[in-house]
């Protein structure tokens, strides 16, 4: 029986392997059932995007009792362990930690942010969000495009999440486990779209 050629190439490592080279770089990865994926090293846009969402976030809570994290901070997803490093979290109230491998994990986002590429979207869009939307002091997931001026919200609603998309011309985004309001323009100030 034939493989396809992406089957054969791709390499299969044990946990321990993957904790190894986490240790070891100064990039990060994340573990997918065997697969290292490097998460370092984007595009122009998403650096301006994921930069741009860090500091509007972070000087809309200025003052209150939350703190923004950047793709440094990993986050403890315990139904697509072991972790994953989403490019903006926020925490409110006491920042739990827990430590695996010497890495800091936080248990306790009630936030997180993912700026999509191609090669992202898929994972973003179905395997993280369903793990982070199974972290119960989640109550909003932002995927945010980076091809097109483009933002999918997530929103709990009790036992449901709600879905809303913004373009641009939206007005702004609510962000209520937070209590703070986003707009399209802030987030992509700078990017050029080609």
């Amino acid at each position: 029986m034939a493989m396809n050629l992406r089957e054969e190439e791709i390499q299969r490592y044990t946990l321990d392997e993957y904790f190894a080279l986490e240790k070891a770089s100064e990039r990060r990865y994340e573990y997918w059932d065997g697969e290292i994926v490097c998460m370092s090293g984007g595009t122009l846009a998403h650096g301006q995007i994921s930069g741009n969402t860090y500091t509007v976030m972070r000087a809309r809570l200025e003052g209150w009792n939350c703190q923004v994290f950047t793709s440094d901070m990993a986050i403890k997803t315990p139904t697509l362990g072991p972790y994953r490093y989403p490019d903006i979290s926020v925490v409110c109230g006491q920042v739990q930690v827990e430590r695996i491998q010497c890495i800091d994990l936080i248990v306790n986002p009630v936030l997180i942010v993912e700026v999509i590429s191609p090669t992202t979207e898929e994972r973003d869009r179905n395997e993280k969000r369903t793990a982070y939307q199974n972290i119960s002091s989640v109550q909003e997931y932002l995927i945010v495009s980076q091809e097109i001026p483009h933002i999918t919200h997530y929103v709990r609603e009790g036992e449901t999440w709600r879905r809303a998309d913004y373009s641009m011309g939206a007005e702004q985004i609510e962000c209520p486990s937070v209590g703070i309001t986003l707009k399209l323009d802030e987030i992509y100030r700078g990017v050029s779209f080609e």
